[in-house]
């Protein structure tokens, strides 16, 4: 067993025990639920930046990555950075991450915020929503084609956006449909975690029209930002680099300044 095989294993019970704790009818009676999201891709195209800033404590291929900083401090400081938006991992197991994070990170920046987990169930929409986010990721691999269509249209209901994560050409042609806004290019080979921006590159021609382009993963310098972009991408989603720092907002300042020599 790959670790993603492992992590969807998981992620169905924790969706499952979840359910079991706290109702969709309870959820949509939070504040946040009621508030009208926020246009990540709207961002995106306006923004001189293109960064989606993310928030991530440990990773599968990474282990431990920054644990002593506060969700709170690093939102405010991808918003003073420049970022257009910020991702934020809530998986708990093999990120460290929170819902509560999500939150946290609503009440101290007014960025689009993107819940990054491995959405598998409507359920997950909701909780997103109620906890401030206004995009969820969906990866097409472990994801069938009607499950995506399915939780393209609640999302929508919802208000929300979608970035959908592909990997490869294969996953491409097999899971884009109507109502997904971005179009995520991992470069990063989740059975091996390999990282080869070139994957970004390849993948851009085949894109739908009028979708906007994110790359994500393996983006470590300003050099390959500005080459990734040259291929139409309008957003980059970049997380280790930053959270490695201290202080990744600073980090992340000092990474968007240079994109705009």
């Amino acid at each position: 067993m790959h670790i993603l095989e492992k992590i969807i294993r998981e992620k169905q019970k924790e969706v499952a025990f979840r359910k079991t704790q706290l109702p969709i009818s309870q959820l949509e009676e939070t504040p946040f639920f009621a508030r009208e999201c926020l246009s990540l891709s709207k961002q995106l195209l306006e923004s001189p930046s293109g960064i989606i800033a993310e928030f991530k404590r440990k990773s599968p291929s990474e282990s431990e990555i920054n644990r002593s900083v506060e969700i709170e401090d690093v939102a405010r400081g991808y918003e003073a950075a420049g970022a257009s938006g910020m991702s934020v991992l809530t998986d708990s197991l093999f990120f460290g991450g929170d819902l509560t994070d999500l939150v946290a990170a609503r009440q101290s920046a007014s960025l689009p915020l993107l819940r990054k987990d491995f959405m598998i169930d409507e359920y997950q929409l909701y909780e997103a929503k109620a906890h401030g986010a206004d995009v969820i990721l969906l990866i097409a691999a472990v994801l069938s084609a009607q499950k995506i269509v399915d939780l393209t249209s609640l999302a929508r209901h919802l208000g929300m956006e979608v970035l959908l994560e592909v990997h490869n050409e294969t996953e491409l042609k097999n899971s884009f449909t109507a109502g997904i806004q971005m179009l995520g290019v991992n470069n990063r080979n989740l059975k091996t975690f390999n990282v080869d921006i070139q994957t970004s590159i390849e993948l851009a021609a085949l894109a739908p029209e009028g979708v906007t382009l994110v790359s994500e993963s393996g983006l470590k310098s300003p050099q390959d930002v500005i080459t990734i972009r040259k291929a139409g991408y309008r957003g980059f989603l970049i997380g280790t680099h930053f959270m490695r720092h201290p202080d990744p907002g600073h980090t992340a300042g000092e990474f968007i300044k240079q994109l705009a020599v």
